[in-house]
């Protein structure tokens, strides 16, 4: 298999260099409607193809599908790629059911559909936020660390709120956030102190679960079991994780006038990538993909020049006057 390359960027204070364009894999569970096995693995290999060596998977993205796909295909192609998993919402986990022995067996259960005998880097998955203040489940983290079933640990979270709490505990490698053009929050509130401590920033929904490649409109329609027509109102879980937590008609609105913003030569899901990699804070982006072909055309986020610095200020200013006040959660 020919690998071309991605620049690497370094995950907070740990060893791992991860690719700045990783592969989010929440779609391998069928979440953004069906997905078949041929499918899944050519989404893959193509990854692998372009140089991706970071994965983030959970344990509940299709009740384990999603992990088991990518220890599949990873474990004889890529055996060093740098593969995240998620604990926190299963179910007799969340919201009240977490444990160190709840959390050891969701681990051991992750090491075998990932094929690996330790797990690189296990996330919390978006649990909580009395779990995480109350602080023993960092407690579990580190004795499952040093059991050597994980080598390093972070969180997924909703809220700038929950990743502050999060930041209190000093052997932190990550934080995994929701940041993109409609959720720009954390460019005052939160890159520099993760940079500071250094805390790798995992972005996760970097397109708005799909609403910033500028190809939705009012007749778009999602299969039944996609978040994004089951969750467009937070009937599931938290409204934020569909469309960034703006209704979908508004969202699409919104992208009409951040078009306006592009460069010509980027289209829509480009402008709102290299936006993201702008960051320095920023470690990975985690972009899902449809098909190889999709993972191609993420890849080459990476080879983009910068935008501009006026550009970037402006985007800050239109998203504070114009965006947050329609966002349905908190950020």
């Amino acid at each position: 298999m020919s690998v071309t390359s991605i620049p690497s960027r370094p995950l907070g204070a740990s060893k791992l260099e991860v690719s700045e364009v990783g592969l989010g894999c929440w779609q391998l569970g069928g979440d953004f409607g069906p997905i078949d096995e041929p499918t899944a693995k050519a989404i893959l290999e193509q990854a692998v193809a372009e140089g991706i060596t970071f994965f983030d998977t959970a344990d509940v993205y299709g009740a384990g599908q999603s992990e088991s796909y990518v220890g599949e295909v990873l474990a004889p192609i890529a055996p060093d790629a740098v593969i995240a998993t998620k604990y926190g919402r299963g179910e007799g986990t969340y919201p009240g059911g977490y444990s160190l022995q709840d959390l050891r067996d969701s681990v051991k259960r992750a090491q075998d559909r990932l094929q690996r005998d330790s797990l690189d880097l296990l996330q919390l998955h978006c649990i909580p936020q009395q779990v995480l203040s109350d602080g023993a489940i960092f407690d579990w983290l580190r004795e499952i660390q040093q059991e050597g079933h994980i080598q390093h640990f972070g969180a997924s979270v909703e809220t700038l709120r929950e990743a502050h709490i999060c930041l209190q505990h000093d052997d932190l490698t990550s934080l995994q956030i929701i940041f993109n053009l409609m959720r720009q929050r954390p460019v005052t509130e939160l890159l520099d102190q993760a940079a500071a401590q250094q805390v790798g920033i995992i972005v996760r929904l970097p397109l708005a679960s799909g609403m910033l490649t500028g190809k939705f409109d009012q007749q778009t329609q999602f299969a039944k079991s996609d978040h994004r027509n089951f969750n467009k109102d937070g009937e599931a879980f938290s409204v934020g994780e569909t469309f960034s937590g703006i209704e979908f008609n508004k969202g699409l609105a919104l992208v009409k006038q951040l078009e306006g913003f592009k460069p010509s030569p980027l289209n829509m899901a480009q402008f709102a990538m290299r936006w993201i990699l702008d960051h320095p804070a920023v470690s990975t982006i985690i972009p899902g993909a449809s098909s190889a072909r999709q993972v191609s055309q993420n890849a080459a986020i990476a080879g983009l020049p910068p935008l501009d610095k006026d550009l970037h200020n402006a985007l800050y200013e239109f998203y504070v006057k114009d965006i947050e006040p329609l966002i349905r959660c908190e950020v």
